[in-house]
Order: structure tokens, then C-alpha cells, then sequence
């Protein structure tokens, strides 16, 4: 605790105690750089951090006190009639589960202590043993600056993959002794120092037909952006896609000035643009702004201005010029808050994966969707009939997982109805990290259960908690220019109504996100509804590689990874030398990249070789 002034530096953060004396030494090194505290009724310190005026709200009677941080409209009076009816911390179900917005919520009543998150992991919460107590938080470098910890080197491997979402290795922290709370659970800390998890959250039943659940989910997103549009005079938003398109056009439909954005590609093929156009055109003053394509910065452009501070590598920041180019021009403009599409395209697009339980209920409508979706990718007629047949568990999948890190990636016309798409280690890996994430793997297959019942669900609910992983650190780029970035998909009202919908309705090769464009009608302009195409970005990714290939070359040098024995540099380099081969996945080297430059970004806190 006596390097916890280290983390002067870093972005909002907060730490919440249980009601005991053993906490004390961990809040008295909390007040050395805390700016803000909230107390127990015992008068303990109970919150204590860093965060925005405005996005904390407390409710006290008696001795209950219930909080409320993140994105909300959730007000003070509210709380504290919740917190005048809580008899325990399991009182706390009803009510967290009726507010709109993305926020952590903590209680404390009778001497206990829950805390939670939000359920695709956005709003994560960390927790450590230190000292006497655990403690539990939203960033987990800062529980590490407490512990003094060390990097788990084996989790630094496991980031690696080129893809992170695999439950339940991803997301784990990058630190010794730091935990992070599964999604859809909430943290019990005791007044004698234990701690338990309990499950707050499951994932819907999907009966719910395209109508009512059209209906629900306009109803749901429609609250989540008025949760944080209201009171504000002006906000910007992202005009791209379908999904971003929709929160747009449900904020233009509230009291604030609305600013959007649209970054133009350098793709020709590129028509985000144009369909922003039409869309602004059928709405009423909306203020709009189109970004020139030679305006954003390529991928890898300015890594060596990365000095952002994250509590685990951020794949993102491979194109952070990129993706900061919108939210600094909104903050030069005036906004405060950020209205994104991010997390649209998980719960929204509908995964195939769906079929393998549908063809065991309904398997005229799965085999009608199977042979459109095989010839629309198109994909192999043998592994899809190996991929319908398999009905193995997610545990034997994950085992599967574990030996295959070095093979040969799957081929392009691979089926996606399994568990998942098996993630792969890069050529460059070193023997001993590919030892230590096929343990890590292993370990995990063991006793692993999935995060839903069903493929689809789960595989929808993966993706989620992955991709909201590097949006949380996301926002926390775009705060640094004083901007709040929000993804309304992520909310938990927002996901629970689109995996409630039947997957007959919404998982189709024929139609483009139809639960989306059928909630949106009345609200999005009729002919932007017409839209079924997507902008990718890999025409500037291949551009970046080639314009920046020295900065890259110039990582190899001196590198963290290797002097961790994590990379082969050599290998590493030859590669950074050339076009990436078509075996190998973007996201290979986006990975390596961000687990270097986060080792050369840190401070103090943790031991890396020097």
C-alpha cells in the first residue's frame, strides 16, 4: 500500500470497503490521492476514488445507504426510498433491476457490503484480499497499486490469441491475487472479512416474437439514451451504421442540440457517408459533420504518443489516432457526452450458432436458414453437417481449444455454429507462452460451464463481454478530452430485450439486423432502414501496415514481451517486415501490440523487467 500514491495519475477510478475495522489501513492509503468519500452509517469510509460531478448519487435511511455510479438518471430521492425498504443486501434485486443506464450499484446494509456491475462486463468489478479485507473496485491496477502486485505473466500469454473472447479465461486481470467478478453477479463483502458471489442475472428465455420484442426493445433503448440525454443541452453522437443510426436519430428526438459525426473511409467502397446524408435529411436539426478520410489518422499511426493507462493491454489503441478523432472534435465543439453504436453488432446481428439448438425445435425453419447462410458465406457442406451433428458440452469444446493454439487457423469457409471460432496463439509466440495458455486453457476446461444454454445465446454473450472490454477503455481515452462515452447496447434492460427475442425471428440470412429495423420504424427515417451493408475498415488497416512499418519494426527492438520470454522477436520482426500472410488474422498483431506497448506504458506499480 505505501506505492499506492503511484496512481496519482490515473484516470476515474473507485474502491468500495466493507464495514469493518480491518479496513482501515486500506482507506487511510486511499485518502493519500482519493478526492471523494462516502461513509458508512458507522461513519467507516465506504466509497472512496475518483469520478465526474454527476455520476454518483447516494440514498440513505437509517442505516441502509444504496449508490448509484455511471450513467443514469437515477435521483437521490429515489435511492433513499430503495433504501428505507432494504431489509438485506438480496432486497437490492428489485430495484437494480428497474433503472435504465450502465452504472455500478453498491449497498450497505446491517453491516454488508454488495456490489455490482453491469452484466456484459462494462462495468466491471475487480476485488482483492488486502490485508485483512477485501476490497473491491472498478480498475484493477488500482487493487494491484494496493497488493503492490505483480503481472500474472500467464494471463499477459493468454492475451495473446487472436481472439479474446473465450469464456472464462478472457477478461481475467493481468495482475496476482486481483479477481474480477463474473458477469451478471454481485460481490458480498462481510463485516468479518469473507466475501461471497451470488448470480443476480441469467439470460432470457427467447419466446419472445418479433413484435413484442420489437416494441421492448425500442422501449428499453429508447430509455437508455433518454437516461443520459436528459438535462444536457447539447450532445454528439456517432452517424455510421445501422445501430449508431438509431441511437442518433432517438437522442434528435429529445430536447438536446444533437451533433453527429461520420468518419468518411479511404475505401471507395465506402458509404457510411452517404447513408448518414440521407439520414440527416430526414430528420430535424440535427447538426452534422463528415470527417474526410485523409482526416483520420491509419491504424498504427502514433504509437509512440500511446501513453493512455489501462489495467490490461488494449487492442484499440493500435488506432487510437483513428478512433479519437471524432470524440476530440466533439469535445472542441462543445459535448460532454458521446452517444456510440458500439455493442449493436453482438446483440443485434444474430448469431448462425442459433441453428444448432433451433434445428432440434423448429428444423424446417433451421434447415431453411442453414442452406442460406452456406451459400451466402459460403461454407463448407461437410463442417456444417459435422457442426449441426456434434453435440458436445462447451467443456469439451474449451479442451479442444487448448490443443489446437498452434494449428493451422480454420479456413475461410468454416461454418460458425459451434461454440465458438477457436482462437489461435501468432507464429511468433514463444514455446513457453504457448505452455502457459494451453495450462491457463485446461485449467479452465475443467470445471467451465457456458454462459447461456444455447450456442447462439452464448456466443452472443461472449462477443458482448468481449468487445465491451476495449470500450470501457475507450471511454476512458475519450475522458481525457472530457467527453463520456456511452454504448446504450451494452446496458443491461437494453440486452436482456434483444436476447429475449426467438432466434427464428431475428437470425436470418435474408434480412439485415430485422429486430433493429423493426423497432426503429417511426424513429429512424424510413429509407435508412433500407440499409444491409456495413463498412469493415480493412482497406486502411492494410494501409497502415505498409505507412508505419518502421514504428513497428521499431517495437521488436528492445521488447518487453521477449524480455518477459513471452515473443520471439526475431520471428516477430520478419514479420512486421512484410505484408501480413493471408494465414494470419489482423487481429494477431493488433494483440502483441497492445500487450507491448501497455508493458512500456506502466509505472511504479507493477515489476517488469527494466
Amino acid at each position: 500500500m505505501d506505492r499506492f500514491a503511484d496512481s496519482d495519475a490515473l484516470p476515474g477510478w473507485f474502491v468500495v470497503l466493507p464495514d469493518c475495522a480491518d479496513a482501515a489501513p486500506v482507506g487511510a492509503a486511499l485518502r493519500r490521492c482519493a478526492v471523494r468519500e462516502v461513509s458508512h452509517s458507522s461513519g467507516r469510509p465506504w466509497l472512496l476514488g475518483r469520478w465526474d460531478d454527476g455520476a454518483l448519487t447516494v440514498g440513505a435511511a437509517g442505516p441502509s445507504r444504496v449508490a448509484v455510479l455511471g450513467e443514469h438518471a437515477v435521483a437521490a430521492g429515489e435511492l433513499s426510498a430503495v433504501a428505507g425498504r432494504l431489509r438485506s443486501v438480496a432486497d437490492c434485486d428489485g430495484p437494480a433491476g428497474s433503472f435504465a443506464g450502465s452504472f455500478h450499484l453498491v449497498a450497505s446494509v446491517g453491516g454488508r457490503v454488495r456490489v455490482q456491475g453491469s452484466v456484459t462486463g462494462l462495468r466491471p468489478v475487480f476485488h482483492a484480499r488486502v490485508g485483512d479485507a477485501v476490497v473491491a473496485g472498478d480498475r484493477a491496477d488500482v487493487l494491484a497499486r494496493l497488493l503492490g502486485a505483480r503481472i500474472d505473466e500467464r494471463q499477459l500469454a493468454v492475451r495473446l490469441l487472436n481472439s479474446f473472447a473465450l469464456h472464462p479465461v478472457a477478461g481475467q486481470p493481468v495482475w496476482h491475487g486481483v479477481q474480477v467478478l463474473p458477469g451478471g453477479h454481485f460481490l458480498l463483502l462481510d463485516g468479518d472479512g469473507r466475501e461471497r458471489q451470488a448470480p443476480f442475472w441469467s439470460p432470457p428465455e427467447p419466446v419472445v416474437p418479433m413484435a413484442e420484442g420489437a416494441a421492448r426493445l425500442r422501449e428499453a433503448l429508447g430509455a437508455a439514451v433518454a437516461a443520459r440525454v436528459r438535462g444536457r443541452r447539447l450532445v454528439s453522437c456517432d452517424l455510421g451504421g445501422l445501430d449508431s443510426t438509431s441511437v442518433c436519430c432517438l437522442a434528435a428526438g429529445g430536447s438536446a442540440r444533437v451533433v453527429a459525426y461520420t468518419a468518411d473511409g479511404r475505401d471507395p467502397m465506402s458509404d457510411d457517408a452517404t447513408w448518414a446524408r440521407r439520414t440527416v435529411a430526414g430528420l430535424d436539426g440535427v447538426e452534422h459533420h463528415v470527417l474526410a478520410g485523409d482526416e483520420v489518422p491509419l491504424v498504427y499511426d502514433g504509437l509512440g504518443e500511446a501513453d493512455d493507462l489501462f489495467d490490461e493491454p488494449c487492442p484499440a489503441v493500435v488506432h487510437r489516432g483513428g478512433w479519437l478523432v471524432i470524440p476530440r472534435s466533439a469535445a472542441a465543439r462543445g459535448s460532454r457526452l458521446h452517444l456510440t453504436g458500439f455493442g449493436g453488432d453482438e446483440l443485434l446481428a444474430g448469431s448462425p450458432a442459433h441453428l444448432h439448438a433451433l434445428l432440434r425445435s423448429r428444423p424446417r425453419v433451421a434447415w431453411q436458414r442453414v442452406r442460406g447462410f452456406a451459400a451466402q458465406r459460403p461454407w463448407s457442406y461437410r463442417q456444417t453437417l459435422r457442426q449441426l451433428r456434434d453435440g458436445s458440452p462447451y467443456r469439451a469444446w474449451l479442451a479442444r481449444v487448448a490443443e489446437q493454439l498452434t494449428a493451422v487457423p480454420p479456413p475461410e469457409d468454416t461454418p460458425t455454429l459451434d461454440w465458438g471460432m477457436p482462437p489461435r496463439l501468432p507464429p511468433w509466440a514463444s514455446p513457453d507462452a504457448v505452455a502457459a495458455v494451453r495450462d491457463v486453457i485446461r485449467d479452465a476446461a475443467r470445471t467451465a460451464e457456458p454462459l447461456a444454454a444455447t450456442r447462439g445465446q452464448h456466443v452472443e454473450l461472449e462477443a458482448m463481454r468481449s468487445t465491451s472490454r476495449m470500450v470501457r477503455q475507450l471511454g476512458q481515452m475519450a475522458a481525457r478530452f472530457g467527453v463520456s462515452l456511452a454504448a446504450p447496447y451494452y446496458d443491461d434492460r437494453v440486452v436482456e430485450a434483444g436476447l429475449a427475442v426467438r432466434p427464428q425471428d431475428r437470425v436470418t440470412p435474408w434480412r439485415y439486423k430485422p429486430l433493429i429495423v423493426e423497432a426503429m420504424r417511426g424513429v429512424v427515417p424510413e429509407e435508412s432502414l433500407a440499409r444491409h451493408t456495413k463498412d469493415e475498415g480493412s482497406h486502411d488497416v492494410e494501409a497502415g501496415l505498409r505507412e508505419n512499418r518502421a514504428e513497428l519494426l521499431a517495437l521488436c527492438e528492445d521488447s518487453r514481451l521477449a524480455r518477459l520470454g513471452l515473443v520471439d522477436a526475431d520471428a516477430l520482426r520478419e514479420v512486421c517486415r512484410r505484408p501480413l500472410p493471408p494465414s494470419l488474422q489482423f487481429d494477431a498483431l493488433y494483440r502483441t501490440v497492445a500487450c507491448e506497448l501497455w508493458l512500456r506504458t506502466l509505472r511504479g506499480a507493477a515489476a517488469v523487467p527494466s
